[in-house]
């Protein structure tokens, strides 16, 4: 029984579609697979989880943030202009980069924390706020004059392989988050909010607290997918990662986190932001059209709110048939 329940886990389900995916667009795309493949599927990856691992936390708490995309929208347009005007130093470029996302988090976190509001309602707001400062700040031109040095630097390989070499960093990120969730008393916090947030504040959990530094996390995080999203495409623009956010909470969704919070964990989000990128660039290799990319991403959003609930219930009933 304890290996049916571990193959009934979500986690796994997600692991076994990615390998599912990955065989038979080997054995159906050409090009699907190769070195080339990876290096664009892990370029793809990389903003994405560098988001989904804060929001992994936010959503797990019962909670959303719906304004990534927009932080890093705004970021790009901040990076662009700041350095339009003179600002050439890279380490202070970044860190006024990661200053703002810090102060757009914390902006979305004061409305849900101290004023109460629901932070589907706030985010869906501070996404058009946001979205539309950066165009207040960059218009409609794009800054690209940005040295080769640091484009270049910014997606080149690890030696020896394609894969970009900022994948370490999103895996250095990906277990500290993980170990903050999995492996200290902050992420059985984040669980009791999300099962009952007025049992875990009798419990001596600062609920509050505890999601305002979440969504400061996760604008500082956005700030940083903005950073690395300006430096590959070499270009500031700000209709930059336009949509992004879809595919972010898709990603944490079908890696079996509950919309209503108080269950998921981020291998299943990791393999899930893997599986979908994956998933996309086979896609375009067979030539689908975008409009049927954002298809397919939407049923896959619907299908990671259902497909959690259909597995624990059949895991339920392997449970209930078990014998005493």
């Amino acid at each position: 029984m304890n290996i049916l329940r571990k193959l009934g886990s979500w986690d796994v389900v997600v692991l076994v579609a990615l390998a599912l995916v990955v065989i038979v667009g080997e054995a159906t795309i050409k090009g699907v697979g190769t070195p080339v493949f990876w290096r664009f599927v892990t370029l793809e990856v990389i903003p994405i989880a560098i988001i989904a691992l804060p929001l992994t936390l936010i959503v797990i708490t019962g909670e959303i943030d719906l304004s990534v995309a927009s932080v890093m929208g705004l970021t790009c347009s901040v990076m662009g202009s700041l350095w339009a005007h003179g600002v050439t130093s890279l380490p202070l470029l970044i860190a006024l980069c990661l200053l703002l996302g810090a102060v757009l988090g914390a902006f979305n976190g004061l409305f849900v924390t101290v004023f109460g509001l629901p932070s589907l309602a706030v985010t869906i707001g501070t996404l058009a706020l946001y979205r539309g400062l950066a165009y207040v700040v960059l218009g409609d031109k794009a800054v690209s004059n940005y040295p080769v040095s640091w484009t270049s630097n910014a997606i080149s390989p690890i030696p020896g392989l394609t894969i970009p070499w900022f994948v370490i960093i999103v895996g250095v990120l990906a277990v500290l988050f993980a170990v903050v969730l999995h492996a200290t008393p902050i992420g059985r916090g984040l669980y009791a909010m999300g099962n009952n947030a007025e049992a875990a504040r009798f419990a001596g959990v600062a609920v509050a607290r505890t999601k305002f530094w979440l969504f400061v996390a996760t604008g500082t995080m956005s700030s940083l997918a903005g950073v690395f999203w300006t430096f590959r495409f070499a270009s500031a623009r700000a209709d930059n990662a336009n949509g992004l956010e879809l595919a972010v909470v898709a990603a944490v969704l079908l890696g079996g986190v509950s919309i209503f919070g108080g269950r998921g964990g981020l291998l299943g989000v990791i393999g899930a932001v893997v599986l979908l990128s994956t998933l996309r660039n086979a896609l375009q290799l067979a030539s689908v059209p975008p409009n049927t990319l954002t298809i397919v991403t939407g049923t896959l959003l619907i299908a990671s709110v259902v497909g959690p609930n259909v597995v624990g219930m059949a895991r339920e009933r392997l449970r209930r048939r078990r014998p005493a």
